[in-house]
């Protein structure tokens, strides 16, 4: 408890500290006159967000990038001193396990994106001006607020199987039980019952993805629904267009931007994913992914080099969705 007090007094004293150096400089820019005033009191608050950005993000990117030519010489922690060149890379290429997490991952971003944003657009639509639609999208946004780690564990607990079959508590199975279907353990289901689509437990981890995003992607999206004209909606009824027609064709070209801002944004968190698949499997029985991967390969496996190569994959990978999220937004402000 002492240890503990210490560590939060450190912590107020540091920021503290912090914020008594912003104060000052900016307290002494006051002094200057005209532009040299305004453009120096932009540096206490721009200036420090810029030095973080380099230090915590700029050079470890650097050094990652650098770190993953290299391996371990044998030596221990972070020792990275052999220069490999691409070999790294060629071995992710290589190990038919590093492609199965490939494989996972493209499955993570075709269902897990196409699910959240579908179930969105659907909730958002269909809960507009709707009886109670507050409370709809209040249920539906509810396991947003959840952790991934506690949306794993609490998913684990749905799925798993007890050992005990008299005294079944696995959720899934107790329901299925009903039906005289035999306990499974579902997170260790690894057939899929039809050709090239993903394992049964990988697709059981991408539906904890989608309860967990589908109340952020229903949120940004009804928002923009809403702000639809109801001119344009008048003007398709009046032509002769149904419902449907004027979803289709009215508002979804309309609230476009947002749809594809929403999607990159999933897109990159599904890229990212690792808390749900460390929490419910380990990323054991075929459900590794990409962050996992480079997780296990870095800390447990002390292999620096070959982690730090995986983590570049996964830069290259986000890199063009967050362009065109870019584009999409400047298109946007540009016909607005």
């Amino acid at each position: 408890m002492v240890e503990l007090g210490k560590t939060f007094l450190q912590a107020a004293i540091g920021i503290g500290a912090f914020l008594a150096i912003i104060l000052l400089i900016y307290g002494l820019t006051t002094l200057l006159r005209g532009r040299a005033k305004e453009r120096a009191q932009i540096f206490p608050f721009l200036g420090f967000a810029v030095i973080f950005l380099i230090v915590g993000l700029a050079i470890p990117a650097i050094r990652t990038i650098i770190t993953s030519f290299y391996t371990n010489k044998g030596g221990t922690g972070l020792n990275v001193d052999t220069y490999i060149g691409l070999k790294n890379y060629r071995q992710i290429f290589a190990d038919p396990k590093t492609r199965m997490t490939l494989l996972n991952n493209l499955w993570w971003v075709i269902l897990g994106t196409g699910f959240s944003v579908g179930v969105g657009l659907i909730v958002a639509r269909t809960a507009d001006n709707m009886k109670n639609e507050r409370l709809w999208k209040t249920l539906i946004f509810l396991p947003t607020v959840i952790s991934m780690v506690g949306a794993g564990i609490i998913w684990r607990f749905i799925l798993t199987k007890s050992s005990d079959p008299k005294h079944e508590f696995g959720l899934l199975n107790s329901l299925t039980g009903v039906f005289g279907a035999k306990p499974r353990a579902w997170l260790l289901q690894q057939q899929n019952y039809l050709p090239g689509l993903p394992h049964v437990n990988t697709s059981l981890l991408i539906i904890v993805f989608v309860w967990i995003q589908a109340g952020f992607c229903t949120t940004v999206l009804s928002a923009a629904v809403k702000g639809v004209p109801d001119s344009l909606g008048e003007a398709g009824r009046i032509d002769g267009a149904t419902e449907f027609q004027v979803f289709r064709k009215i508002t979804i070209p309309y609230v476009m931007p947002t749809i594809i801002a929403v999607t990159t944004t999933t897109i990159i968190a599904v890229l990212k994913v690792f808390d749900i698949v460390q929490s419910m499997t380990g990323g054991n029985y075929n459900t590794n992914v990409l962050a996992n991967e480079m997780f296990d390969k870095a800390i447990p496996q002390n292999r620096p080099g070959y982690g730090s190569a995986l983590a570049v994959i996964l830069f290259v990978v986000v890199v063009p969705v967050v362009i065109l999220n870019l584009r999409s937004q400047r298109r946007a402000r540009e016909l607005g």
